[in-house]
C-alpha cells in the first residue's frame, strides 16, 4: 500500500512538472510572437502614413522604422528589397547564426511566422510583405528563444527539486502513518502466531477507534469465544469421562467378581443392565444437545395447547406418588414440536419428583398470552439458592437438595430443557426462593411456521 501511494504521488508530481514546462515554453514563444507581430504591425501602419507623412519610397520607409524601433533583446529587424537587405538591426550575437537564417527569408512574398532553427539555438519570426507607392520589400523580425528557454529550465530545475524534498518529506510522512495504523494488523500476526490449543490467552492491545481498533476487538472478541469454547469442550470431556468412569467401574467390578451361583449371576446380570441402561440414556442425552442446534432438530406442528397440557398432566402423574395438580391450561394453538416440547416438560416434572417427598403438591400449567405459550412445572420443594440458579441449565450441573444431597442423574434434564426451549425461539425462566419451591417455565412464541414432511 506504501508502495503504490509513493508510486502514484511519482507519478503525478512527475506529470506536474512536465505540463508546467510545456506551459512556459508555449507562453515564451507566444509571448516572443507577440512582441514581433506588434513591430511589423507599427511597420505597416508608418507605411500607410499613420505618421502623417507617407515616405517615398520603401528603402527611405525601411531606414526610418528601423532606426526608431531596433531589434529586439537576442534578436535581428532585417529589411529585404528583390530579396537583399537594405537595413538591418541585429541584437544577437553574431556566433548565434540567427543573422545568416533570417537572410534565407527575404524572398517571403506572403506574411509568415514559425519557427527557424539557428543551428545553436531556436528562434521565432514574423516576415511580413511592406508596399509602398510602387515598390515593395519584406520584414523580417525575428528573436532568439534561448534565454527564455533557459528561464524555463532553471524554474523547471527549481520544481523537480522542490518536488522531490516534498516527496520524500510526504514518504516519511506516509511510512509513520502506515506504519500507526498497520501496527494492529502487526500485532494481530503476532498474536495469532502465539496462540496455540493450550494457550489462547494473548490479545491484541487496542487504541483508537477506526477500522483498524475495530478488527482488533473483533479478533479479540473471537479469542474470549474460543477460548470459552476450548475451557468448556475440556469441561465437557472431563464430565463425560467421569460420568462414565463410574458404570464402566460398576460393570468391570461385578464382572470380576461374577459368582457360579444363578441367583450371584442373577443380581450382578440385572446391575449390569442397569448402568448399561443409564450409560445409554447418558449418550442419548448427548446425542440430543448436539443436535439441538441444528435445523432439522424440530418438527413443527400446530398444537392445540389445552389438549396438549392435559395430555402431559396424565403422562406426569405416572413419574412418583405425589400431589399431582393442574394448574390451569391455556387456550390457542402452539405451532411447535410436540415431542420435544413434551420431552422437556417430563424433564422438569421428573425433576420436581426427584427433589420433592411423596405426597408433596407439583402444579403442571400453561397459558397464551400475547402470542407465546407459556408451560410451567411448579412444586413446593426446598427451593433453588440464587447463586445456583443459572448454574443449574449448564449441562452437568446439579444442585445439592435435602432430598437429593449427591445430586441423581447426570445433570443433562434442565440443559435439554434449555435446550429445546431455544431452539423454538424462546427460553426458559426460573422463579424460585429457597424454602419455598420452585417455578420452572418454558416460553416459546405461538405463531411459527410448521415445516413440511421430507
Amino acid at each position: 500500500m506504501l508502495v503504490s501511494f509513493l508510486v502514484l504521488l511519482v507519478i503525478s508530481t512527475a506529470a506536474s512538472v512536465l505540463v508546467l514546462r510545456q506551459v512556459l515554453l508555449s507562453r515564451i514563444g507566444d509571448q516572443v510572437e507577440t512582441e514581433l507581430t506588434d513591430q511589423v504591425d507599427a511597420l505597416r501602419e508608418l507605411a500607410g502614413g499613420g505618421d502623417g507623412q507617407a515616405p517615398e519610397t520603401v528603402d527611405a520607409l525601411f531606414a526610418r522604422f528601423i532606426q526608431e524601433n531596433g531589434a529586439l533583446p537576442d534578436g535581428a529587424l532585417v529589411a529585404f528589397i528583390d530579396g537583399q537587405p537594405v537595413e538591418q538591426s541585429v541584437k544577437a550575437s553574431t556566433d548565434s547564426g540567427l543573422y545568416e537564417s533570417v537572410l534565407r527569408l527575404g524572398a517571403t512574398t506572403e506574411p509568415r511566422t514559425g519557427d527557424i532553427d539557428t543551428g545553436t539555438d531556436e528562434a521565432r519570426f514574423v516576415a511580413v510583405p511592406v508596399r509602398a507607392g510602387d515598390e515593395e520589400g519584406v520584414l523580417v523580425a525575428a528573436a532568439l528563444l534561448g534565454a527564455e528557454r533557459d528561464q524555463v529550465e532553471s524554474a523547471v530545475r527549481i520544481a523537480i527539486g522542490v518536488s522531490i524534498v516534498v516527496l520524500l518529506m510526504a514518504s516519511l510522512f506516509i511510512w509513520l502513518a502506515a506504519g500507526r495504523a498497520l501496527s494492529p494488523l502487526w500485532g494481530l500476526s503476532r498474536t495469532a502466531r502465539t496462540i496455540s490449543e493450550s494457550d489462547l490467552s494473548q490479545r491484541i492491545p487496542v487504541r483508537g477507534r477506526d477500522e483498524l481498533a475495530e478488527l482488533a476487538r473483533t479478533f479479540n472478541g473471537m479469542l474470549d469465544r474460543l477460548e470459552t469454547a476450548f475451557a468448556n469442550q475440556k469441561d465437557f470431556l472431563t464430565d463425560v469421562s467421569h460420568e462414565l468412569r463410574t458404570p464402566i467401574t460398576v460393570i468391570r467390578g461385578h464382572l470380576e467378581t461374577l459368582g457360579e451361583s444363578p441367583a450371584e449371576r442373577r443380581e450382578a446380570i440385572a446391575v449390569i443392565q442397569d448402568e448399561l441402561d443409564r450409560m445409554n440414556r447418558f449418550v442419548d442425552d448427548l446425542l440430543l444437545l448436539a443436535r439441538a442446534p441444528r435445523p432439522d432438530f424440530l418438527r413443527l406442528r400446530p398444537i392445540d395447547l389445552d389438549l396438549f397440557t392435559n395430555d402431559l398432566f396424565a403422562k406426569a402423574r405416572s413419574l412418583g406418588e405425589r400431589d399431582w395438580r393442574l394448574d390451569g391450561t391455556g387456550v390457542g394453538i402452539l405451532v411447535a414440536d410436540q415431542q420435544r416440547l413434551t420431552q422437556a416438560v417430563m424433564n422438569l416434572a421428573t425433576n420436581a419428583v426427584r427433589h420433592t417427598r411423596e405426597g408433596e403438591t407439583i402444579w403442571i400449567g400453561s397459558s397464551m398470552v400475547a402470542g407465546r405459550a407459556r408451560l410451567w412445572v411448579r412444586d413446593d420443594g426446598p427451593g433453588i439458592e440464587p447463586a445456583e440458579q443459572a448454574r443449574i441449565f449448564e449441562r452437568f450441573a446439579r444442585a445439592a437438595r435435602p432430598h437429593n444431597p449427591a445430586g441423581d442423574g447426570a445433570g443433562l434434564g434442565l440443559a435439554i430443557v434449555k435446550a429445546i426451549a431455544e431452539a423454538h425461539g424462546g427460553k426458559v425462566e426460573l422463579d424460585s426462593r429457597p424454602g419455598v419451591g420452585a417455578t420452572f417455565t418454558i416460553v416459546v412464541p405461538a405463531g411459527a411456521e410448521p415445516e413440511a414432511d421430507e
